[in-house]
């Protein structure tokens, strides 16, 4: 990397400033991972700095080249629309620098070892030991209105089932896809296992979480019979570091592909074929930098559809509606 290239981590932002602490500490790893690279952060929508603040950041700092990576696990709408539309802005406003966006951190191997960690972490914890096969795994994801993100943490689930030799696995989500958490625990309850652990597959803290955490609580006092266990999300484990930094290589390598094949944008998806086509529009101008609700910010609820109590990525990935 040059003197003039940096790096722009894109979030999508939180109520919560738990999950802002979180997000800005990912920024200061990266910081010592790629010395001499400015790195700044920003988000779409209620935190500051805003992206558009943090890509000035960097201009005024002599950055010639930008990487603008999503701080988000899947590719559904804020990576799809959202971000494209904040970053195609600031690259048309500044035709001199060359703007490079990566791709979302997507099911890599790395993630897959640091999800296998916290799991792990959960387990050895645990009041008694329970033998994998007697327990029950249950990855929550946040969910979005794309079933190609949907569709990955049903790909992470089976992929963390049998590597690690679980007796089953299910999947739920935070908000918008069903099953929701609490119905997919109604469910899992049924399946006579053990110990049911549930693993948010999330970045960082905030109310999607501890929504997940007291839907697991309320299935505990309801099922004493059976052990809950709550694993802790990704948050800065070291693999998800090094899942950042290759982005970054990916994307000056020119290597930055997304997969495309099941985009409800790009291609016929069933139950989706109205949204072919539709064009890169971002949809927060009304939140963007808006402020957050403090530390350990309240729930206000879940629905299907358009939301946002905390759906970043992404989010995620964010969560977050779309963000997976």
């Amino acid at each position: 990397m040059t003197d003039h290239t940096a790096v722009m981590i894109c979030g999508h932002g939180s109520r919560d400033d738990d999950a802002i602490d979180e997000f800005n500490r990912l920024s200061g790893h990266l910081r010592k991972r790629l010395p001499g690279v400015e790195v700044e952060s920003g988000f779409l929508e209620f935190a500051r700095p805003v992206i558009r603040t943090g890509l000035d950041k960097l201009k005024a700092r002599g950055a010639r080249r930008i990487v603008c990576l999503p701080g988000m696990l899947f590719a559904a709408g804020h990576v799809k629309n959202d971000l494209p539309s904040e970053i195609h802005e600031f690259a048309h406003d500044n035709p001199a620098i060359e703007v490079i966006y990566g791709r979302d951190l997507a099911i890599d191997a790395r993630l897959l070892e640091a999800a296998r960690d916290r799991i792990g972490e959960a387990e050895r914890y645990a009041a008694k030991a329970v033998a994998r096969e007697d327990a029950l795994l249950m990855v929550v994801g946040r969910g979005t209105n794309d079933p190609d993100a949907n569709s990955n943490v049903a790909k992470v689930a089976r992929m963390l089932w049998e590597g690690m030799g679980f007796g089953w696995a299910e999947v739920s989500y935070s908000g918008v896809a069903v099953p929701l958490v609490d119905g997919g625990l109604a469910q899992a309850v049924k399946l006579g296992f053990k110990r049911i652990v549930v693993f948010p597959y999330f970045l960082f803290t905030g109310i999607l979480v501890r929504r997940i955490y007291a839907w697991t609580d309320a299935a505990a006092r309801a099922h004493p019979e059976i052990e809950f266990l709550k694993a802790l999300y990704l948050n800065d484990h070291a693999r998800v570091i090094d899942t950042f930094v290759s982005r970054v290589e990916e994307a000056l390598n020119g290597d930055a592909n997304m997969n495309c094949a099941l985009c409800k944008y790009r291609e016929r998806i069933v139950g989706y074929e109205a949204e072919q086509g539709a064009p890169q529009v971002g949809h927060h101008h009304h939140a963007r930098g808006v402020g957050t609700d403090g530390s350990g910010a309240t729930d206000r609820g879940v629905h299907r559809g358009h939301h946002h109590d905390d759906h970043r990525d992404d989010q995620y990935g964010h969560g977050e509606k779309d963000s997976a």
